[in-house]
């Protein structure tokens, strides 16, 4: 079963993913024809070796390819030889133990409320709907194919909420919506100052409808949003390199000048976890951290003020008892003085003696 070539495994491969959203099958689809299958289209499954692997992962790099590239071209090979595995026709996976390449990351890069509003202005020679556009994504974080998607009724300019339920990826068209990333629904604030633009833009409009179009009433494209508006407003207010995506970067700085904590952050973003909130923005957290040492070492100064004076207190009472104990020792008469100095103490037994507790006086 083994001598079957990957390019006839491929089908039944493609198939099992019939379930992933549109984007994530046309992609898999684009790897495998562009990557994968003229490398390893006519070699059997059993005949794929680690060496062979490794060689072209490293052929894949020298050619260009991105990391995060190579990655997904990494995963394709090894989800195909797991299937086999899984359906018996190999007993192990050679390609399994392979581990993808560390990616770099790109910085955050942020802008400050004045560069936001001044992006944004620049954008809005374009048509005042991308001024609004740029207002809302850099300060509620919002993903390009979000704000794509983001429909009449997704915005309720009473509580001034933005409920993201869905996606339109590039190159889609307007009915071909998908759930948002990490299939995570989430609602999330404006700014009372973007209420009346959103309005007028919602404004004689069905619940279904588009918040954001182009110029001509289509969908929003990103490459041309980018060359005719955003890039040259970039260009123009002093602030590259910034891309769209770095107005979700913007979002976060802002929430958390404004004092939202991690919690927050993650909520409005839509990440998967706060891990992975703190991992992207771990620099903004940083000054949380010098006011929990700020506030543990208020907390420390108060508990030890607080110990001083129950110390102070204990030996102003022990020292008033030894002052009272004195002065009832001095009005005693002689004899009773000695009595009640002898009765203090106990004398000790000599052998078996009896146990006694003081002098019998006579």
């Amino acid at each position: 079963m083994g001598e079957i070539t990957i390019a006839a495994w491929a089908p039944t491969w493609l198939a099992s993913k019939a379930g992933r959203k549109a984007t994530s099958r046309a992609d898999y689809d684009s790897l495998w024809r562009t990557h994968v299958e003229p490398r390893w289209g006519r070699t059997p499954l059993r005949r794929v070796t680690y060496a062979d692997a490794l060689t072209w992962i490293a052929e894949l790099t020298q050619s260009g390819l991105s990391p995060s590239r190579v990655n997904k071209c990494l995963l394709v090979l090894k989800q195909l030889l797991q299937l086999a595995v899984d359906d018996g026709r190999l007993s192990r996976s050679v390609v399994a133990r392979i581990r993808p390449l560390r990616a770099p990351r790109s910085e955050p890069r942020f802008l400050t409320h004045e560069q936001l509003l001044a992006l944004a202005s620049e954008c809005g020679r374009q048509g005042k709907q991308y001024e609004t556009l740029v207002l809302l994504v850099g300060f509620t974080g919002l993903r390009w194919g979000e704000v794509r998607a983001l429909r009449v009724g997704d915005v309720d300019l009473l509580r001034r909420r933005v409920t993201v339920a869905h996606n339109l990826p590039d190159g889609a068209r307007e009915d071909e919506v998908v759930s948002p990333k990490s299939h995570l629904r989430r609602t999330v604030p404006f700014p009372a100052s973007l209420t009346g633009d959103l309005a007028l833009l919602a404004a004689e409009q069905g619940n279904s409808a588009l918040i954001f179009r182009n110029g001509r009433g289509g969908v929003l494209d990103n490459s041309n949003f980018r060359r005719h508006g955003f890039d040259p407003a970039v260009s123009v207010i002093g602030v590259a390199p910034f891309i769209p995506h770095n107005l979700r970067d913007t979002a976060a700085s802002l929430a958390v000048s404004a004092g939202a904590n991690v919690k927050v952050v993650q909520r409005m973003l839509g990440h998967a976890s706060a891990a992975m909130t703190l991992d992207v923005y771990a620099a903004l957290f940083v000054d949380d951290l010098d006011e929990v040492a700020m506030r543990l070492d208020e907390a420390h100064l108060r508990a030890r003020e607080r110990h001083e004076r129950s110390s102070d207190a204990v030996v102003v009472d022990l020292a008033a008892q030894r002052a009272a104990d004195q002065m009832r020792t001095a009005r005693l008469p002689t004899s009773s003085r000695s009595l009640h100095c002898c009765s203090s103490h106990r004398v000790r037994r000599q052998g078996l003696e009896p146990r006694t507790r003081g002098l019998r006086v006579t």
